[in-house]
């Protein structure tokens, strides 16, 4: 499968969910010169993006026609996704149009790669191509190597490699891109409550000492529902005494990085982007 990056200038569509990644993306993309026209959801999508885009459009989770039409309307030929939609959606606020019924009856497994790449598949029919969301991110993607002053302890390297390859196992599967490790023991995976849900319950099992691992799925399409971690990741941890977080470099997006990483040298946290890791031993 090959993926798309951005052509340089003119307009691009921002189609947004949760969180302030559409911010950011929306800034930086305006910086390089581009027309933002935004797609919002209603429910999930900062009301505060309209001060951060040229164009914007409101709809309900499910709205597949009204999205097209509204980047047809705006002359829109290539776009990104940002921002997470809760899975939790799916089961109250879904109000899905004739085109997304349609969509989701040609999906054989309802898992988030297919329906994305679904989805992709049927803007693109429409003439609007899915961009890789790493565009344009240089600067807050997240690099290799120790970010704060205080590294991890062996122990909790230990669990570092552990959850690395425990990640690498529940992405395969389709699950989430996080877990929560103490003493080599995975003490809570992400599922549909997302990864601060994953976080707090895992913390709160383990006491203290937690150690997080995020990171890609193994066949993650980089179109799509990239990682990110920001300051209320690190607030989540403090809150559950929880000392390590490990995320995967090159593919993951630190939102507010000073402060990202001013909190957890506060709060005694340390923070590592990792490539790879080796094998298990023991």
């Amino acid at each position: 499968m090959t993926t798309s990056t951005a052509t340089h200038g003119g307009r691009i569509g921002l189609i947004a969910g949760n969180g302030r990644f559409p911010l950011i993306f929306a800034d930086n993309a305006r910086k390089l010169g581009y027309h933002v026209s935004a797609v919002a959801h209603e429910g999930e999508t900062d009301p505060e993006l309209e001060r951060h885009v040229d164009r914007i459009h409101w709809i309900k989770i499910g709205q597949l026609n009204k999205l097209i039409h509204a980047f047809k309307e705006d002359g829109i030929q290539q776009a990104v996704m940002l921002g997470g939609i809760k899975k939790t959606h799916v089961f109250t606020t879904v109000r899905p149009d004739f085109r997304t019924l349609a969509l989701a009856a040609r999906v054989a497994l309802w898992k988030d790669d297919d329906i994305l790449r679904e989805f992709a598949a049927e803007l693109e029919r429409e003439g609007i191509r899915i961009c890789e969301s790493t565009f344009g991110l240089e600067g807050i993607l997240v690099e290799e190597g120790t970010l704060t002053s205080r590294t991890p302890t062996k122990k909790e390297w230990d669990d570092i490699r552990y959850g690395w390859h425990v990640a690498e196992a529940i992405g395969r599967l389709d699950i989430g891109q996080c877990v929560v490790i103490k003493d080599k023991v995975v003490v809570a995976v992400e599922a549909v409550e997302g990864t601060d849900g994953a976080i707090k319950r895992g913390g709160e099992l383990a006491k203290d000492g937690a150690v997080v691992v995020k990171r890609c799925k193994p066949q993650q399409d980089l179109r799509f529902d990239l990682p990110a971690i920001g300051p209320r990741t690190i607030d989540v941890m403090a809150s559950v005494k929880a000392s390590v977080l490990a995320v995967e470099a090159g593919r993951t997006v630190m939102l507010d990085r000073e402060l990202v990483l001013e909190k957890a040298r506060s709060f005694g946290i340390a923070v590592v982007g990792l490539k790879q890791v080796e094998p298990i031993n023991g």
